[in-house]
């Protein structure tokens, strides 16, 4: 065996040891189903559902609900590769969950390659072993829509990993590769925009540039910037011309207060769970919006111990940075600072410590900064070998499995949404949205007083906002609580006057109710406030109102747009216009059945009275 080849096939048995782990500690995902936010993003988003229909989802908002502009979010890559799943596999969920699982196998392989690149090899299967089983991930693995954390990270990881093994100067074709790879990963998710950041603390990490270095390192990697400047620039004017702006509008759920107060109260909330949830991840939160991390306006003992555990590990970081360069043949204490550093650079567009980026924390956004995590553990883990082998490998081991069994025992939580709620509700039921869910719940189930109780709780908690506000309305419309419903509407219409959702849903209100008038006054003020041909749904309705007033012809026109943006209307009101269509034309056989169709597929007991009305005063019938 030569020395050359020796090390490699080390590299190679350390990567696969890793890769094995990552994929075995997740196979308890792959029966998961779809749970959460992927019903919205993958099930319901008839977009990505066929080759033809997909690439117009490439130019949307990724959230493909009425709001998704608003949201902020816009992620291509993850869209295309989700759409291609569906398609592929027919709406089957276990293809999207062999995917992430795959995904993660890669992300860990890719971990234990460029960590080799920065410390001895050891460490590098440490780094890999910590980051493949770490409980932390399971969100982004378990979940269906946490492929836009795996895809960005890979992406990222191998971008990195090109540019250690390229040499201290950045050629074209390196430099484009690189570039390519960062349009992937920034075009999945957000977060990969720090690519820039990362490629520049590597370099910094390996050798120590001082100011009169500056210029000779953009001599050698002006090229490499360049390329990334350029692809930034596309992807955020392309950004900006899906969403109307660069960043989310919104604030976290439940913390518009940050908009107006100092974030560092509540941000040293959220740095001690950073910690926490890298040293000892026993609790996890599928939700961490108020009550879990409260909102902060004034200097208490949590936030004051998170700033200054914060404060005190940059100190560490810094000093640890004096140590010798990183490097494969050498272990050094820079790599602690190494690590921190990754973790800050890699978290800062969802810290909200510059913009406010629409949670305050969620376990998926670490996937990425976890790697600069793993690889300072992988360095202490070594460190404490050199001195007491023998306890730091039984630690190791301790760790390394207890962690599986975390992971392995949190996958079924994502399985599907009932299960995800469940589990959400027992681990925290006094947080903002525990409550909402629970009054989710409690509506469907009927008991109205105690939902009110649990939606009042909700809304102390996460505020009033628009989109709670609508939301619970509509949760409350849809059970036939019209009067309540309806109420919130007018709360959230005046709050917000030239958001169209609660006029909306205010005019679906009407119309299960029958109200022809209400509905088309509704409709109207509804389709003043958004883009046209954006909402067919209001097109339908205010053809069925107008025709229950007798203006035929105006019905008919505002039918005919209806369908022209969004096929046939399949809801009872659609069929009742038919009805009424029919009836002008003297086809009443053909009208009475209509009213029959309308009666099949009415779901509500509001719309079946007001269905029997039309019956009986309009056609006759008994």
């Amino acid at each position: 065996m030569t020395p050359l080849r020796s090390p490699l096939r080390d590299l190679r048995s350390a990567c696969l040891v890793a890769g094995l782990l990552a994929g075995t500690v997740y196979l308890n995902s792959l029966p998961n189903r779809f749970a959460y936010d992927d019903v919205q993003i993958v099930t319901q988003n008839t977009a990505i559902h066929s080759l033809e229909t997909l690439p117009g989802a490439l130019v949307a908002p990724y959230w493909p609900i009425e709001h998704g502009r608003e949201l902020g979010l816009w992620r291509p890559v993850t869209t295309g590769l989700l759409g291609l799943q569906y398609v592929i596999g027919g709406g089957s969920p276990l293809i999207f969950h062999v995917v992430n699982v795959v995904g993660h196998v890669l992300a860990t392989v890719l971990t234990v390659l460029l960590v080799a690149e920065l410390m001895p090899l050891a460490g590098a299967l440490v780094a890999g072993l910590v980051f493949a089983v770490h409980p932390v991930h399971v969100e982004a693995v378990a979940n269906v829509v946490g492929l836009s954390e795996i895809v960005s990270a890979v992406a990222l990881l191998f971008a990195c990993l090109v540019h250690v093994r390229s040499g201290p100067v950045s050629g074209w074709r390196t430099a484009l590769l690189i570039g390519g790879l960062y349009l992937l990963g920034f075009g999945a998710k957000e977060s990969g925009v720090t690519l820039p950041g990362l490629i520049f603390l590597l370099d910094a990490a390996r050798g120590r540039l001082a100011p009169r270095d500056v210029p000779a390192y953009v001599k050698d990697r002006w090229r490499l910037y360049m390329v990334l400047v350029v692809v930034a620039a596309m992807l955020l004017v392309s950004r900006r011309a899906i969403l109307g702006s660069m960043a989310s509008a919104y604030a976290p759920l439940g913390a518009q207060l940050l908009e107006e107060i100092p974030r560092i109260w509540t941000l040293g909330e959220v740095w001690l769970h950073y910690v926490r949830l890298w040293v000892f991840p026993l609790d996890l939160y599928a939700d961490y919006s108020p009550n879990v991390i409260p909102i902060s306006s004034s200097w208490a003992l949590d936030n004051a111990v998170g700033v200054g555990l914060a404060l005190a590990i940059l100190a560490i970081a810094l000093l640890a940075w004096r140590r010798p360069a990183m490097s494969a043949s050498g272990l050094t204490a820079r790599a602690a600072a190494f690590g921190v550093l990754w973790f800050v650079i890699a978290i800062s567009p969802t810290s909200n410590t510059v913009i406010l980026s629409g949670v305050l924390l969620a376990e998926r956004v670490l996937y990425l900064p976890s790697v600069g995590l793993a690889a300072a553990t992988g360095w202490l883990a070594v460190r404490l070998a050199g001195e007491r082998p023998k306890v730091a490998v039984a630690f190791l081991v301790l760790i390394v499995l207890g962690s599986a069994a975390r992971t392995w025992t949190r996958n079924p939580t994502w399985y599907d949404s009932s299960h995800l709620f469940t589990r959400m509700i027992g681990d925290a039921p006094h947080s903002g949205r525990s409550q909402w869910v629970i009054g989710d719940q409690l509506v469907r189930a009927g008991r109205t007083s105690q939902a009110l109780h649990s939606y009042r709780a909700a809304i102390s908690l996460l505020g009033t906002s628009y989109h709670l506000i609508t939301e619970i309305a509509r949760n409350m419309v849809d059970q036939g609580y019209y009067q309540g419903g309806e109420r919130l509407y007018s709360f959230a219409i005046r709050d917000d006057p030239e958001f169209p959702w609660a006029y909306r849903g205010m005019s679906a209100s009407r119309a299960e109710q029958g109200d022809a008038v209400g509905t088309e006054r509704w409709s109207r003020l509804a389709l003043e406030r958004q883009r046209p041909g954006a909402d067919p749904g209001r097109h339908h309705l205010l053809a069925w109102s107008l025709a229950a007033q007798g203006r035929m012809a105006e019905a008919a026109e505002q039918r005919a747009l209806g369908e022209e943006t969004g096929g046939r209307a399949l809801f009872w009101q659609g069929y009742v216009y038919d009805a009424y269509a029919l009836r002008s034309t003297g086809a009443l056989d053909g009208a009475v059945a209509k009213l029959d169709t309308a009666w099949i597929v009415v779901r509500t007991d509001a719309g079946r009275r007001a269905i029997d009305s039309v019956r009986v005063s309009e056609f006759g019938l008994d």
